[in-house]
């Protein structure tokens, strides 16, 4: 008797809080009220977000000039970046008051540390940054050819 007492006991919150369960779904209709102005600025986003095609990714900051000729000296700098490593894209950014030479256009921080391996010794005091870049990319290159390429 007393075991019955107590599995009752244990058992009647189990039957009190239980959710009833149907197999049966009907699929229910949610309308949303709001303001307009926010229906206008969220359709404004999206069609900025379609027209603006950027990823994550990550450039390497070669230098921060600032001072006179500071600019002339940032271009004089992304030339020789050209010059010394080819199918490399080098940038200048203005960032007030520093001009800020970059290098690369890479996917992941693992591609821009390889680089920045690379080009180390003609320029220390290199740094990973974060960065967005355009989405011009070749799909047919991110494909792997077979699975020897994975």
């Amino acid at each position: 008797m007393r075991r019955l007492l107590i599995f009752a006991i244990m058992l009647l919150p189990q039957l009190l809080l239980a959710q009833s369960y149907s197999t049966n779904r009907s699929r229910g209709r949610i309308e949303i009220k709001g303001d307009v102005a926010v229906s206008q600025l969220v359709q404004k986003h999206i069609e900025l977000n379609e027209r603006v095609r950027t990823i994550p990714g990550y450039r390497i900051q070669v230098a921060s000039l600032s001072g006179t000729a500071s600019k002339n000296r940032a271009f004089e700098m992304k030339e020789r970046i050209r010059e010394m490593y080819p199918g490399v894209e080098a940038y200048v950014v203005f960032d007030e008051p520093n001009f800020k030479v970059k290098v690369g256009d890479f996917r992941t921080r693992l591609e821009a540390y390889v680089f920045l391996q690379h080009i180390r010794g003609d320029f220390p005091g290199t740094i990973i940054r974060d960065n967005i870049l355009p989405t011009q990319i070749n799909w047919d290159e991110m494909v792997p050819e077979s699975e020897d390429d994975i």
